[in-house]
């Protein structure tokens, strides 16, 4: 009997022992098969989102959807024709070099070229700024739209949603773009016309900066947007205002006080200008030194003339 409880208490005591080598192989597996194949993470929400009617997205078009500023490619349309003399046209030129050098906006010089701009079309009827605006953007704006940029706001098309140029560009010119590109509409400086033809004052001020968002913010409320799944879009740190108050800031080819806010706020970056030069100071590498030079060759040549 003794013999027989001994042989007993060994197999109880080998069975609990079976037992727990099985539950301690079977867990060492799990964890070896999870080291060698980690679980994938998971993946982001799609952006943008497909089929929201309450999200939009707004872009800056100047160093943002094009290449340079549209109100000095714009001006350059109109010294062709005859619109405005050599004097005009080197302060243009002065002020699209600066502009694509330093790669930011000097607010300085956009309230200069408004002010030539606003003079130069006092008396002329919006039709005829109209028509030849059309001719302007396939002189000197169609080939200078980032394809980068242009791919994102595709992207919001093809999503359902709609997708607004917002700048300080005349609304009229803005609006050529904007229908050019495919895009919903756009938000941009209105000068004042009466019975169709300019005065050479504006409604307001220039959509610049603070006036960005405060359209911006109009707009969502007129469309019944919800700005907090929205997407802004800008090369500039004056346009931080506009950024801030959608759910979806981008930095877009950006200058260096937004490329620091956008690091610090942790917005996503995107840059489509290429060479150590273009990063550096802003300028697109392909077309920089070439526009540089030739700007500065049409002042030098006027300022010769003076002499």
């Amino acid at each position: 009997m003794a013999a027989l409880a001994w042989l007993t208490n060994r197999r109880r005591f080998a069975t609990a022992r079976s037992v727990r080598a099985g539950e301690a192989a079977a867990e060492a597996a799990r964890k070896s098969a999870q080291e060698q194949e980690p679980a994938p993470e998971p993946a982001e929400p799609q952006f943008p989102v497909v089929g929201d009617p309450r999200a939009a997205a707004f872009f800056d078009l100047d160093n943002t959807i094009m290449q340079g500023a549209a109100i000095f490619h714009f001006g350059r349309g109109l010294y062709k024709r005859r619109f405005f003399g050599k004097r005009d046209l080197a302060r243009f030129a002065w002020q699209q070099a600066w502009f694509r050098l330093a790669g930011i906006e000097d607010p300085e010089h956009i309230q200069d070229a408004r002010d030539s701009v606003l003079s130069i079309v006092k008396g002329h009827r919006v039709s005829e700024l109209m028509t030849i605006g059309e001719e302007i953007y396939d002189e000197y704006m169609a080939e200078r739209i980032w394809p980068g940029t242009r791919a994102l706001a595709q992207a919001h098309l093809d999503a359902g949603q709609k997708v607004w140029l917002v700048t300080a560009a005349p609304v009229e010119t803005a609006t050529i773009i904007a229908r050019r590109l495919g895009l919903t509409g756009a938000l941009g400086t209105v000068a004042e016309s009466v019975g169709g033809v300019y005065t050479g004052k504006l409604v307001g001020e220039m959509l610049h900066g603070p006036a960005k968002a405060e359209a911006v913010r109009a707009l969502a409320a007129a469309e019944g947007l919800d700005l907090d799944r929205c997407a802004a879009y800008s090369d500039s740190a004056n346009d931080i205002p506009m950024l801030s108050l959608v759910g979806h800031p981008h930095a877009v080819n950006p200058d260096a006080r937004l490329r620091r806010h956008a690091r610090e706020h942790d917005w996503r970056l995107r840059d489509y200008r290429t060479g150590r030069k273009a990063a550096r100071i802003g300028i697109p590498a392909a077309v920089g030194l070439g526009a540089l030079g030739g700007a500065a060759a049409v002042a030098l040549a006027v300022h010769r003339r003076r002499r």
